[in-house]
């Protein structure tokens, strides 16, 4: 009995054994994405545009590239950027756009370490520019969703 005991507890820790495989890679989404509203309260200094935007930014941590689709309403755009500067804070231009028409897509160069801390720091902005507000119009803060 103890014989018929021990074969059958072996038998079924080898078969669990056998039976086990590795469990599968977990993959890891390489794309983090960032959303921004934008309108002319959040400019600096704030104004009464009744003109609004939304901006997707989707950063991939494997090859450092961004790319941001951006659509507006109420504007007539002569410019368009990515700024570095908190909420509330202007800052200089880091990524200009050219050919500003909505919807826009813009693809970016590969970031450098710097340039990725602040983005992943929520410290990049979006800035529509117009005749009417040349200091910029609407803006809107890239916050990690």
């Amino acid at each position: 009995m103890k014989l018929l005991t021990r074969f059958l507890a072996i038998s079924i820790i080898l078969t669990g054994a056998v039976s086990c495989k590795k469990s599968d890679p977990v993959v890891v989404d390489p794309n983090v994405t960032y959303k921004a509203t934008l309108n002319g309260a959040s400019e600096v200094p704030a104004n009464a545009s009744a003109a609004t935007g939304t901006a997707t930014l989707v950063f991939n941590t494997t090859t450092k590239i961004f790319t941001v689709t951006l659509s507006y309403s109420g504007v007539t755009a002569t410019a368009g950027h990515i700024h570095k500067g908190a909420a509330g804070v202007s800052g200089g231009v880091i990524f200009g756009f050219t050919g500003i028409t909505t919807p826009f897509t813009y693809t970016s160069v590969a970031l450098d370490a710097s340039q990725e801390a602040d983005l992943n720091a929520n410290l990049y902005y979006v800035n529509i520019h117009s005749a009417a507000f040349a200091g910029g119009e609407i803006r809107g803060q890239l916050i990690k969703q």
